[in-house]
């Protein structure tokens, strides 16, 4: 590709196979775009979307990557959000998961940022839409954040909103 866009076009295409040839194009993106923010956000957002059956694995490890930060909003919109809202396939796994993995993020999220795990906590807002398993795993989640000892208020509201019955 001759610039961001094609290539981004490129990778989120490539971004669904399971193979090293998409690994490898995954990489060479990063090293390419590594100094752009916004960029980079893009990169976490292709790779939370995939359809892979190890996609929450993926999420997991580059929620440690130097490259993200609980810190930043967009860093957290892009690779968090964008699992929660983005993939739904991925993100209702029958073994509530990625419920557990959102909810342990959104905890540690409201220590920092109680808005930004209020927002994020939207991932759970449908929760009773949904069919067993899913449902009582979503709720679960949901008592667990509001069980929470340091709960702030931003949160607190959010999560008592969506659990009142």
């Amino acid at each position: 590709a001759r610039n961001m866009t094609d290539s981004l076009a490129a990778l989120s295409t490539l971004a669904q196979r399971e193979d090293a040839e998409a690994e490898q194009c995954l990489e060479v993106f990063y090293t390419r775009w590594q100094a752009a923010p916004l960029v980079t956000d893009k990169w976490f957002a292709v790779q939370a979307t995939s359809r892979h059956a190890d996609t929450l694995a993926r999420v997991h490890a580059l929620s440690t990557h130097p490259a993200f930060s609980l810190k930043n909003p967009n860093k957290v919109y892009a690779l968090l959000r964008s699992f929660g809202q983005g993939n739904p396939a991925r993100f209702h796994g029958m073994d509530g998961a990625s419920y557990h993995f959102m909810s342990e993020q959104i905890a540690q999220l409201d220590d920092l940022n109680p808005q930004v795990a209020a927002r994020l906590a939207g991932v759970f807002n449908d929760w009773r839409r949904y069919a067993e398993p899913y449902r009582s795993a979503m709720r679960a989640a949901l008592l667990t954040l509001r069980n929470k000892p340091s709960l702030s208020r931003d949160l607190g509201e959010i999560v008592n909103k969506y659990l009142v019955e």
